[in-house]
């Protein structure tokens, strides 16, 4: 484990191959840690990647610096966390690639500094919000998925997450990803990364700002404001969507095209649902070591 200071965290990561590998940075989502990219770093690392894998703000040692910091979990702040990231570690241009919280994360830092980006794996599509349509219902299927985000909108959820945190997430990952059988010890290798004292805090006021119902960081609205037209994302990219997601059906990325440049691909996974890193580690290695040719 290793620390990388911004102006705002020390951000913990774990990085893998040699100094001078082609950089290559992996983010994960909610709920989840680095434990995403265990099979996926090494054979990357081999292909003369230096891999790095970031824990996210209230996610496992990753710490504020300064007890007054909003504990942000707004899309803008993953972006900007990842930029400064990369700031920190004298990056130029990296590959990114991430999923969920790690995939906007990834897509924000595509759209806003595309010559930061060598090429982006997103898994699921265009993950920027429209937070200006989040009023919006959607087909109630998909309200129905998502209801432990109105639950976090409310301040039983708040209580809930703080007092349930480990038996909320097991039940996200077994909902989410329904054809992965993972074990007791697998998440629980994972899930230590929970008990970050910021995660409750960061994880709420994610889900409240998407929807309206919380304030941003005023330091991050310039972002904001640029997220808010849409921005295409002009980089490389391969899209990846596991065809059981639970959370994100697989039609949600068919359109996801009309968000990017011309070199565009979707490959759709079979059998793995969201967690898509831990269930097909072989097809982000893949998608990986295609756009770096």
């Amino acid at each position: 484990m290793q620390l990388a200071r911004t102006g705002v965290l020390d951000i913990a990561y774990e990085a893998t191959g040699l100094e001078g590998g082609t950089p290559v940075i992996l983010l994960h989502g909610f709920p989840d840690d680095a434990r995403a990219y265990d099979e996926v770093v090494g054979p990357l690392a081999e292909h003369g990647c230096r891999v790095l894998v970031p824990y996210l703000r209230g996610y496992g040692q990753t710490r504020f610096l300064d007890p007054a910091t909003p504990r942000s979990g707004q899309q803008a702040a993953l972006g900007a966390d990842l930029r400064d990231f990369m700031d920190a570690l004298g990056i130029e241009k990296a590959v990114l690639g991430g999923y969920d919280w790690g995939g906007r994360a990834a897509c924000v830092v595509s759209a806003l500094w595309p010559e930061r980006v060598t090429g982006l794996v997103s898994i699921n599509g265009y993950n920027i919000q429209n937070i200006a349509l989040s009023g919006k219902p959607a087909d109630a299927e998909q309200e129905y998925r998502h209801w432990y985000q109105w639950y976090f909108n409310t301040e039983r959820g708040r209580a809930g997450l703080t007092a349930n945190r480990h038996e909320i997430c097991r039940l996200l990952w077994q909902l989410w990803s329904p054809n992965w059988h993972f074990s007791e010890s697998k998440y629980a290798a994972t899930a230590v990364s929970f008990d970050n004292p910021d995660f409750v805090d960061v994880v709420i006021q994610s889900y409240r700002h998407r929807h309206g119902n919380a304030l941003g960081d005023p330091a991050l609205e310039p972002i904001e404001a640029l997220l808010a037209a849409q921005p295409a994302i002009a980089v490389p990219t391969i899209v990846l969507h596991g065809e059981a997601d639970g959370v994100g059906p697989v039609a949600g990325s068919e359109g996801a095209h009309k968000h990017f440049g011309a070199r565009y691909e979707r490959r759709v996974v079979p059998v793995a649902g969201h967690f898509l890193p831990h269930e097909a580690p072989d097809a982000v290695v893949q998608a990986v070591r295609d756009l770096l040719g």
